[in-house]
Formats: structure tokens, C-alpha cells, sequence
């Protein structure tokens, strides 16, 4: 039986790349899409896939702000992240919520081909921690709960609107952002906005 795969990005020329790649070079041809977080949800819950390829950053927010829903619900549906976002950053996150599939969005095209192509019949993923290959990274070192509300600190947003965000309290925002703030060796979002740019860490 095809693969059913559900493609999670909010940028309609990556979805259509990847949705033609899959279904002209590889000859899945049951594939939907999703543009948010809220989609996301909504879709996985009307249609049974048992693949979904996802970035980390959609239109409305982080994905790791819904992976461990996703896993708790969905616990047979195989994962892989899509994305600019460095791997090194992402992947010890990642691998907490059983993911260790992730393509970089700048993989040539026929390097892409060939791990979709693995990933989508089932085979074995030999893992590979970026960290030890960028041990340098400032941001390696944080947390799931470190990187999703990193993303907002980023965007500009304020202690009490990330705590209105992700339903947390403001004291667990302000204790995060000065985590992220100490792991990062920053004193001020200047500073982190220009670190975050210098290693690829988008927003």
C-alpha cells in the first residue's frame, strides 16, 4: 500500500517542490498539504497518513509546540524534518520526540530524492548527532522548551505575549529567556538576534 503523506510548510514553492519530486522522481502519489500548526492538527485528525514531512517554523509557530501531542496521538506516524533551521540546533530536540530523519532544505536534488525515498519506504536511518560535528554552536545546548520560546524572543515578542502564546506562566518565560540569554553567552536581544543570524537560526 502507498505511503499517505502529509507535507507541513508554509511555503507554497517548497510544497510544490517537494510534492512533484515525490510524485514524478518517486511515484508516491497520495500527498496532502498543511500551511500551519492549527491545519496541522486539524488535518491529522480527519485523515490517517503514515508519513509527514514538516518544517519547524510554520505560519502560525514553532512545531515543537505541537510534537509532543503529535506523538502522543499519532504514535505510528513517521516524521522527518524539512528545514533551514540548522540541524545541530534542532536535532537533540528532535530526537526527544523520537524524530531522527531531518533533510536541510539546501541537500542537492538528488541527495533529497534518495533519503525522501528512504525515509518513505521504512528503512533504516543511521543516527548521527550533528552536535559533535558543530560542537561550536551556541544554540545546541538548548532545550525543546528553550527553542520554542526562543522563536518568539526572535519575533519580538514580550514575556506576558510568549506566556499568553504557549499558556505558560510569565515567571517560566522570564526563567527560559535567561537560560536561553546564559547558554548563548548574550546579555541583551541584540546581541541574540545577531547571534541567532550568524548561525542560520531563523525566525
Amino acid at each position: 500500500m502507498q505511503p499517505q503523506i502529509l507535507l507541513a510548510d508554509d511555503h507554497s514553492m517548497i510544497r510544490k517542490g517537494l510534492k512533484l519530486l515525490l510524485q514524478l522522481h518517486l511515484g508516491f502519489t497520495a500527498v496532502s498539504e498543511v500551511t500551519s500548526c492549527n491545519e496541522l492538527m486539524k488535518d491529522l485528525s480527519k485523515k490517517k497518513y503514515s508519513h509527514m514531512v514538516l518544517d519547524i517554523i510554520l505560519s502560525d509557530g514553532s512545531t515543537l509546540e505541537i510534537l509532543p501531542t503529535i506523538r502522543k496521538l499519532y504514535p505510528d506516524l513517521r516524521i522527518m524534518v524539512f528545514s533551514m533551521q540548522p540541524a545541530e540546533v534542532y536535532g537533540k530536540a528532535l530526537r526527544q520526540y523520537g524524530i531522527d530523519h531531518y533533510l536541510p532544505k539546501t541537500t542537492p536534488e538528488e541527495e533529497t530524492i534518495r533519503l525522501l525515498q528512504r525515509f518513505l519506504l521504512n528503512e533504516q536511518y543511521l543516527r548521527d548527532d550533528p552536535a559533535t560535528r558543530y560542537p561550536n554552536n551556541p544554540f545546541s545546548a538548548l532545550a525543546p522548551r528553550e527553542l520554542e520560546i526562543l522563536h518568539y524572543v526572535l519575533k519580538g515578542l514580550g514575556t506576558k505575549e510568549i506566556a499568553q502564546t504557549l499558556n505558560v506562566k510569565m515567571n517560566t518565560v522570564s526563567t527560559v529567556k535567561n537560560r536561553i540569554f546564559e547558554k548563548t553567552l548574550t546579555t541583551n536581544l541584540k546581541e541574540l538576534i545577531e547571534l541567532a543570524t550568524l548561525y542560520n537560526v531563523n525566525y
